[in-house]
């Protein structure tokens, strides 16, 4: 696990309830592209279930992070894209599953008119830092 610091709130700056506003680390960088709502072979989770995607979605994370030897312990920045604002807390669910709250890396969450398939609810991507 790499030495993470993360500042919820940096003086001057309105505390953050579901991220923290600054996480710095030294090591090596790791980025994951966005992983959507897609088994192993490939097939869709969820269709129209945005608690289903949200979980395959932080599944297929952890996967991904683990192929590069890294935890979501080591993950500093989650950005997450929904086609619906609704399905947030959805993703945040999710989210808690495999962060705890005082772990929380910074994030930041985008409402997109549409991701590469109409049937994806939602995509994440991450970057996390190891020890060098």
């Amino acid at each position: 696990m790499s030495e993470l610091t993360r500042i919820p709130a940096p003086d001057g700056v309105a505390p953050a309830a579901q991220y923290s506003h600054v996480v710095l680390g030294r090591g090596r960088f790791v980025a994951i592209s966005g992983q959507v709502a897609l088994d192993e072979d490939g097939g869709l989770v969820g269709e129209g279930d945005a608690e289903a995607q949200a979980r395959q979605v932080f599944e297929n994370l952890r996967r991904c992070l683990a192929a590069a030897g890294a935890t979501f312990e080591d993950v500093v920045k989650l950005t997450c894209f929904v086609t619906d604002l609704a399905d947030l807390p959805a993703l945040r669910a999710a989210r808690a599953e495999h962060i705890p709250d005082d772990r929380l890396p910074a994030a930041s969450a985008v409402q997109v008119a549409g991701l590469v398939r109409p049937e994806f609810l939602m995509e994440v991507e991450a970057f996390a830092v190891l020890p060098g």
